[in-house]
């Protein structure tokens, strides 16, 4: 079968599209599946530092595009996993008009058959980088965070794909969920949000130092089996594989009498 491709978006900056499909891409290449994961984001190349590519690039999609180097020379395999798991990277210092719809699409369509999951991380905004990520997608994940600032541009965003009649329809990743302002009411709970959005959720990511530490070190916090946040993404990439996979609980402690008592106050 050919792969299935999904672009990782929010249209707000800094809710962690990029360490969501770097984590995703490598927990779906933990389990055996073939991955490409794409960075789109040009001129803001990160997404190859979060996985632990960073020092192994040659060539990016721009020069691919550009005819100075062939798909698969820019393509970049991650050892660890036998090849399953390739990054192609963005370019760090180019137009960002150099990349089309069609470009992107026929980059896409090249990788189908040699994986089972394409991964596009798509830049901020809902401008031309957006517009190339879709059109190389069968569907998309959507991630915001509990804000309403996030999740005001998450709506935009949800209505402009619809736009585009995807195949696959799209699905809802809330990130940075903090168990103790739910339970003392100072955030909106993760189905609210779901609700809010009119999506289906996915999953949710929770608030965890693991991550930054993940980041710093080149490693997807995946690896980290005592993380709670690694253990989120992989309950995200099996509901991915299995849509009847159970939603990890969400452990939330109600505030005790005092608290409860001064918050009144």
């Amino acid at each position: 079968m050919p792969a299935i491709s999904l672009v990782i978006t929010s249209g707000k900056g800094g809710v962690g599209k990029t360490t969501a499909t770097a984590n995703i891409g490598t927990a779906l290449a933990m389990i055996g599946k073939r991955v490409c994961v794409i960075d789109l984001d040009l001129g803001l190349r990160n997404l190859d530092i979060m996985i632990g590519l960073g020092n192994r690039i040659l060539y990016d999609i721009v020069d691919v595009v550009q005819g100075r180097a062939t798909l698969h020379q820019a393509l970049v395999k991650d050892t660890r996993f036998e090849d399953r798991l390739v990054l192609l990277p963005a370019a760090q210092n180019a137009d960002k008009n150099v990349l089309t719809p069609a470009s992107v699409r026929q980059i896409v369509d090249a990788l189908r058959s040699e994986f089972d999951y394409i991964l596009l991380d798509c830049p901020a905004g809902i401008e031309q980088g957006f517009r190339n990520a879709l059109a190389g997608a069968d569907g998309a994940l959507i991630v915001t965070t509990p804000e309403l600032s996030a999740l005001s541009d998450a709506d935009r965003v949800i209505g402009l794909i619809e736009a585009y009649h995807m195949p696959i329809g799209p699905r809802l990743i809330v990130n940075r969920v903090q168990a103790a302002m739910i339970a003392a009411g100072t955030s909106l709970t993760v189905a609210a949000i779901a609700h809010r959005l009119a999506l289906p959720l996915l999953g949710y990511v929770v608030d965890d130092n693991a991550i930054i530490t993940a980041d710093n070190n080149g490693e997807p916090v995946v690896f980290d089996t005592h993380s709670k946040a690694g253990a989120c993404y992989h309950n995200i990439t099996d509901r991915l594989l299995d849509p009847q996979t159970p939603l990890l609980p969400l452990i939330t402690k109600q505030p005790t009498f005092w608290q409860k008592l001064f918050r009144r106050a």
